[in-house]
């Protein structure tokens, strides 16, 4: 579990691809990263969680499958490319300073315009299975590349299906998406509330069961509209 506030940015230092396992990444990282690592912890590299393989006090190494480089961007990585980092949540003493990112990728996303807003800097992004859309809403979170964002404009008719993000001025120099330029992708994690709110209703109105919480807060809002 991850909470989409990146922690540094890393370095790509080698890659070593293979068709039949996956590709080896090696990534370069300020030193605190790696001070309480552990092999097998899990890590976001541009929000995807992978598991430390190996490490040295500025290096680790992880494995990413075949299955992983399909749904993400990690395949277009190259050396010297730059990517979000991200320790897993500690069990105590960590602020939960955006959200619940689970570092399982929905999709990816192409941008398709960037804008300067004064200081603050605007991304359209599309992405590539639309149907990720009915989770994203305005002022709603998103996890771009790992680092939790607030929507905030979102477009889902029939011929356009896209939202929008606003970097401010101090989240830029935080985050390798705000240099990404038009065609180019991002890792999207849309927020798991929406898909467990959506089995929920489904379930109830399928008669499925799991509508306990939902019969009940409808039910609180009827009675407090005929109180009025």
């Amino acid at each position: 579990m991850f909470t989409g506030i990146v922690e540094c940015i890393g370095t790509i230092s080698a890659l070593d691809p293979s068709p039949e396992t996956g590709t080896t990444l090696t990534i370069t990282t300020p030193t605190f990263l790696l001070e309480d690592a552990h092999l097998g912890d899990s890590i976001s590299i541009n929000g995807t969680c992978l598991t430390i393989t190996a490490f040295t006090p500025t290096t680790f190494t992880v494995g990413v499958s075949p299955e992983t480089l399909r749904r993400t961007n990690l395949g277009r990585l190259a050396p010297s490319s730059r990517v979000n980092l991200e320790r897993a949540v500690a069990a105590s003493g960590m602020r939960m300073g955006g959200h619940f990112v689970q570092g399982h990728v929905d999709t990816v996303a192409t941008v398709e315009e960037v804008r300067d807003d004064g200081e603050a800097r605007v991304l359209r992004l599309k992405p590539r299975e639309r149907d990720v859309l009915r989770y994203v809403v305005e002022k709603g979170y998103v996890a771009l590349d790992g680092a939790s964002l607030t929507v905030t404009k979102v477009e889902d008719g029939e011929e356009e299906g896209w939202w929008e993000i606003m970097l401010i001025s101090y989240t830029q120099g935080k985050i390798v998406t705000s240099g990404k330029g038009v065609g180019e992708e991002v890792n999207v994690e849309v927020d798991m509330v929406g898909k467990y709110v959506e089995k929920s209703v489904k379930g109830y109105f399928e008669g499925e069961g799991g509508g306990g919480m939902l019969e009940a807060m409808v039910g609180r809002m009827v009675e407090e509209r005929m109180r009025r």
